[in-house]
């Protein structure tokens, strides 16, 4: 009598019969689909031992049921990404997930180079100057309305230039009667120093420094013989041909200021009224 050759669950002869081993242990094929088949994620089913079975973050799945949640495409043999444990083929995510180039209005593929500005998006060979139509990159520029430009396009076209040297003013600059300069090119006619942050006058429309601009320009105060500017004490005191700083305007006998006061003119000296009588008594 042959030794009895039975499945280890249900004790069936396996003679003749498939059967699949675990531990040493014989099962036929119900039981061993019974006890250790894992369940589709999807239709709830058993995964039989001769099924392809699929199997994704602790999820088994039937390969036919496998599928793109959207468009219901097998996902077996396609890239795809799970979007709150829904599963999305890679189109189906970058339709509804990604975002959109303004320019040529198609996804921007996930991994692929993109630039960002404000809440919009572009492919990187997309986001093109509006004047020379190169890609921007990862280089500089300035927005304008709903047109982008590289820094030489936009200071070609909109940027002012300097009215000494001609060339676009990037930045800062200095702004005088209507023109614009850069701070090294708006200088003293006369010294050549730089005006920009300091005192400055003009002649005309030519512009000069205080030190300049009395030395060339300026009346001589008829005392100190200093030039008579518009600059710290700019108040003066003017009779016939000759001119004084305020505080140099002073009796040339007691010292007396004359601002505000009656004063005798006697010959180059100007004298206030007690020396003027002190002077007609002798």
């Amino acid at each position: 009598m042959s030794d009895r050759f039975d499945c280890g669950e249900c004790k069936e002869s396996l003679y003749g019969r498939k059967y699949i081993q675990v531990e040493d242990v014989p099962h036929c094929i119900p039981c061993y689909d019974r006890l250790y088949a894992n369940t589709c994620q999807e239709c709830k089913e058993l995964i039989a031992h001769n099924a392809r079975e699929l199997f994704y973050e602790d999820r088994h799945y039937h390969e036919h049921c496998f599928r793109c949640f959207r468009c219901d495409r097998s996902l077996a043999d396609e890239p795809f990404t799970s979007q709150e444990e829904a599963l999305l083929c890679n189109d189906c995510y970058c339709n509804e997930f990604s975002s959109k180039c303004v320019a040529c209005d198609k996804t921007v593929m996930p991994g692929s180079k993109k630039l960002e500005y404000e809440g919009s998006a572009w492919h990187e060979n997309c986001f093109v100057c509006h004047g020379c139509e190169k890609p921007i990159g990862a280089q500089s520029f300035i927005p304008d309305k709903d047109h982008y430009y590289c820094v030489p396009c936009y200071e070609g076209r909109f940027a002012p230039r300097c009215s000494h040297c001609k060339k676009t003013l990037a930045t800062g600059g200095v702004s005088y009667k209507d023109e614009t300069w850069h701070k090294e090119c708006f200088v003293c006619t006369g010294c050549k120093i730089p005006l920009a942050g300091q005192p400055f006058t003009s002649q005309g429309d030519t512009p000069y420094c205080v030190k300049c601009f009395s030395s060339i320009y300026a009346q001589k105060c008829a005392s100190c013989n200093s030039p008579i500017t518009g600059f710290g004490e700019g108040k003066y005191i003017s009779f016939q041909d000759r001119q004084w700083h305020q505080p140099c305007f002073k009796c040339s006998r007691c010292s007396v200021s004359l601002v505000g006061a009656g004063f005798f003119p006697d010959r180059d000296q100007i004298l206030c009224g007690d020396c003027n009588n002190d002077q007609e008594d002798q």
